[in-house]
């Protein structure tokens, strides 16, 4: 017996369009990820122009929170391999990181804030808050559940015809 946890491999995907999808998923947040890293400290300073209640210690932690989900996410949307707990925690965490995306954009665009970038790239690249970032945050949710769906860590029930 051991105290330490045992990696497991990664179940099969349902379908190869649900591995396709869990790779492109992962280039995004992997991207999104370094980008914010990257000039995190102005990243931090960005996020707290987004004016939520809660003042500057609710901005970091949701910055914090955010790109360390983006970042724990890829080992499940890259199936590796990884203990059968730690494959749902970054699963989950995947859900988080759309979730927690999805509340910032629509915040922006509700609250009709002036920023100068919504913060998907960090500050490396301004993206304006509109309309259409609300609708790559949805996109950001449906990549997370269709990958949820294809690469789902538990026991599968066989399908009777």
């Amino acid at each position: 017996m051991s105290i330490l946890p045992v990696p497991t491999v990664a179940p099969v995907a349902k379908t190869n369009d649900a591995r396709r999808v869990a790779i492109f998923y992962a280039g995004i947040l992997a991207v999104m990820a370094i980008a914010q890293l990257f000039t995190f400290d102005t990243f931090l300073e960005l996020v707290e122009t987004f004016g939520f209640p809660g003042g500057t210690s609710y901005a970091y932690l949701l910055s914090a929170v955010l790109v360390a989900a983006e970042v724990f996410a890829l080992p499940f949307l890259l199936r590796m391999p990884l203990s059968p707990a730690f494959r749902w925690v970054s699963m989950v965490l995947g859900w988080l990181a759309a979730t927690v995306w999805i509340k910032i954009t629509t915040w922006l665009v509700l609250q009709g804030s002036v920023v100068a970038s919504v913060g998907f790239l960090g500050t490396v690249v301004d993206v304006m808050p509109s309309w259409w970032t609300i609708f790559m945050s949805l996109t950001f949710g449906i990549l997370a559940a269709w990958s949820a769906w294809g690469l789902w860590p538990g026991k599968r029930r066989p399908i009777k015809v």
